[in-house]
């Protein structure tokens, strides 16, 4: 067993649901999907949002993605070999009534699926967190873990596909498998959401097979592109806050201060 970095308590790794990890909606009684077919019967029950995050936390449908996230959580990376690694599904972040939803791709092998929260452990994520930040949309210009106090105003992250998948590529039947997931959690905020933001072209394809989309054209994503859902929910484009983008300057910390300050405008978000 390994200490938390902030709480000191300790932890197998991969950390068993119910043992105390900040933030961990699960317990040893919460139901697991183990297959496509249960992913769908699970999701379709929650009623509520805490719920369906705990039953996310321990799905094993896809025995590829299992594999690899738990060989990463007992393998490590040389800077995290005395830290434990969540090594699970990861859930969703933010507000139960997000104005905004912010779309993404996966967990990153040593970024969420060590720290156990959306976008938090790597470059990607600071880059996230810190514009969040610039917008008023959270506290404070870091995520460091699930234990470091951020709060996030009215917007919630979430994931097509919730366990770090192999070179940060899911297969399309892992992302059909894990699908249901995000329908349900549609289903929980669908009233509340003004805004969508898709980073990058795989989240903005997911988002445009959501319910707001339904019987309408399938516009192309671009940097900054807006598309009107027939619901009356507007997507707006980003490029992933990928390393890559932001080292070679694809995007830039001004890029993303615009889309955010136009995402929170629309969204209402004072």
């Amino acid at each position: 067993m390994l200490a938390h970095p902030r709480t000191g308590q300790e932890f197998d790794s991969p950390v068993p649901p119910g043992t105390g990890w900040p933030g961990d909606p699960a317990t040893p009684q919460t139901p697991v999907a183990a297959d496509a077919g249960q992913v769908v019967a699970l999701s379709a029950r929650a009623d509520s949002m805490t719920e369906l995050d705990a039953m996310v936390t321990v799905c094993r449908a896809c025995p590829r993605l299992v594999s690899w996230r738990e060989d990463v959580a007992v393998a490590k990376r040389r800077a995290f070999a005395d830290q434990p690694y969540w090594g699970r599904p990861v859930p969703s972040f933010g507000s139960e009534r997000p104005r905004l939803l912010i779309v993404g791709l996966a967990p990153a092998a040593h970024g969420a699926n060590r720290t156990g929260r959306m976008f938090t452990g790597d470059r990607s994520g600071d880059q996230l967190y810190a514009a969040l930040h610039r917008a008023g949309l959270v506290n404070q210009p870091t995520s460091v873990d699930a234990a470091d106090g951020l709060r996030a105003k009215g917007f919630r992250i979430v994931a097509p596909v919730r366990c770090a998948p192999p070179a940060n590529a899911p297969t399309p039947a892992e992302r059909d498998t894990c699908w249901p997931w995000l329908n349900a959690e549609w289903r929980l905020v669908a009233e509340h959401v003004r805004v969508i933001v898709a980073l990058g072209g795989f989240a903005w394809q997911v988002a445009l097979r959501l319910p707001a989309a339904s019987g309408m054209p399938k516009p192309r994503f671009g940097h900054a592109a807006v598309a009107e859902l027939g619901s009356g929910v507007r997507l707006l484009g980003c490029y992933h806050p990928s390393q890559q983008n932001m080292f070679t300057g694809r995007l830039t910390p001004g890029m993303l201060d615009d889309i955010f300050a136009q995402a929170k405008k629309l969204a209402g978000i004072n």
